[in-house]
């Protein structure tokens, strides 16, 4: 298996800028050996280049380093998986009474404990900031009753992080740096903003698609308490997260035989919990016990995305060749640069085909849209779903406590099936289309999957 630098180098190059990515870093393991990367520049404004060593944010990438800590709990016996959180914190509180009784440790690693997802609060910079966070909890509400369908949830990774604080008796900063990134010597993994400063980093970008994007108002806006999952904390260079990744590639041990879980652990980490109606806004066919799960026509993967304020990652393994990809970017059309460039990658150097960009068919099908029409609700988001002369339409309203974030979405729907559209995309992080995927939770209620949320149907 050959990797051939200065062409990918060159081919980086082109697509970033084709593509309006400021900067971005690339690493690749292949033939058992890290190829690095990179392109452009750290921040627009400043000019400093980026350079392989240069550190970005993982956004919710983090969340697999978080679910790698539960899992050694999980292995030494301090921690059961379907041990429900109440008996862990006895503390801990969700706005529904029923989901605060019964939600398992399980089901916040695979995202069907229904708890809405988005719930960031700030409770300073102290050591207890997550202690803090999971007092303030009991506002949070549901997507869904727990169990009954997946619905990503963030604010569930906070919960974990808020476990591995109590059952360590370090904070999660401390937890990952003594537990995971010591022992495989990441020295270039980093949660802190005063530990950032070592390091060229990068500066998130943001603007209109289709145009080099400006530096974004400041370098990370989210709390503290938004560590565990992924809210900006965690940085590192493209090369260790690859590292970090070989770890679980390899059954849990580092090249040098350090080991950071057993063999069943690792390999458990990545079987399938759950499957996922939305296939396409992470390219995900299911999740595991953190891992996203990947199915290429037939050829296994797993992995992760992120993306925090103009910062957007990737990470694919393919467990069969033993290849591992990493990008890391700081604005502009990183979802384009990703699509283009690891279809490319994944065929010329492993020999893998993997799916086409979500988008619709030149001919829509053929649907009865009529039993979709209605309003569907979740925390902080409405979604208005009609037909307007014959045309599938959608309205995405941030309500209640979100109505300020941002104005409307309209998008006319093009459909790909009878549950299945596609709508125009909305920013960086999605492609030319986005998905919008109809769906029923197991109790029999409809619901509408529009990044990944499941939100129920109501009128």
């Amino acid at each position: 298996m050959t990797f051939d630098l200065a062409h990918w180098q060159a081919r980086f190059d082109e697509l970033a800028a084709a593509n309006h990515v400021p900067g971005a870093t690339l690493a690749v393991l292949a033939g058992g050996r890290i190829h690095e990367l990179a392109t452009g520049v750290l921040h627009r404004g400043t000019g400093v280049a980026a350079t392989p060593d240069s550190v970005f944010q993982l956004g919710s990438i983090t969340k697999v380093y978080t679910a790698t800590l539960i899992m050694q709990l999980v292995e030494s016996g301090e921690l059961d998986l379907d041990a429900r959180v109440a008996d862990v914190l006895p503390d801990f509180a969700v706005a529904d009474p029923e989901a605060t009784k019964t939600v398992t440790v399980r089901q916040l690693l695979s995202h069907t404990s229904g708890i809405s997802g988005d719930f960031t609060h700030d409770t300073g910079r102290g050591d207890d900031c997550l202690a803090r966070y999971i007092d303030a909890c009991t506002v949070v509400s549901q997507d869904c009753p727990p169990g009954t369908a997946s619905s990503y949830s963030s604010t569930g990774y906070n919960i974990l992080g808020r476990i591995i604080e109590v059952l360590t008796g370090l904070t999660w900063d401390a937890a990952l740096r003594e537990r995971i990134c010591a022992p495989l010597g990441l020295t270039s993994t980093v949660t802190l903003p005063e530990e950032v400063l070592r390091f060229r980093a990068a500066m998130g970008h943001l603007g209109e698609p289709g145009r080099l994007p400006d530096p974004a108002p400041s370098w990370n806006p989210l709390p503290r308490s938004a560590g565990p999952y992924g809210g900006g904390a965690l940085c590192a260079t493209a090369a260790d997260v690859v590292r970090f990744a070989r770890t679980h590639l390899d059954g849990g041990a580092a090249p040098d035989g350090t080991r950071l879980l057993g063999t069943a652990t690792a390999e458990r980490m990545r079987r399938l919990e759950v499957n996922v109606p939305d296939k396409w806004t992470v390219s995900s066919d299911g999740w595991g016990l953190g891992w996203t799960l990947y199915d290429w026509f037939g050829v296994p993967g797993f992995g992760h995305d992120g993306a925090t304020i103009g910062q957007y990652g990737y990470l694919r393994v393919a467990p069969e060749s033993g290849v591992i990809m990493v990008l890391l970017t700081n604005g502009g059309g990183a979802r384009q640069l990703y699509s283009e460039l690891f279809h490319e990658l994944w065929d010329q150097v492993a020999g893998i085909q993997v799916p086409a960009p979500f988008g619709p068919p030149e001919q829509p099908a053929a649907v009865d849209f009529a039993p979709l029409v209605g309003t569907y609700r979740r925390e902080g988001v409405a979604i208005h779903v009609s037909e307007r002369e014959g045309t599938p339409h959608l309205v995405y309203e941030f309500i209640d406590g979100m109505k300020d974030l941002s104005p409307p979405i309209e998008a006319d729907l093009v459909p790909l099936s009878q549950t299945v559209y596609a709508a125009a995309g909305t920013g960086a992080f999605s492609d030319d289309w986005m998905p919008v995927v109809f769906s029923t939770l197991s109790n029999g209620t409809g619901c509408v999957y529009v990044g990944l949320r499941a939100t129920p149907k109501i009128t």
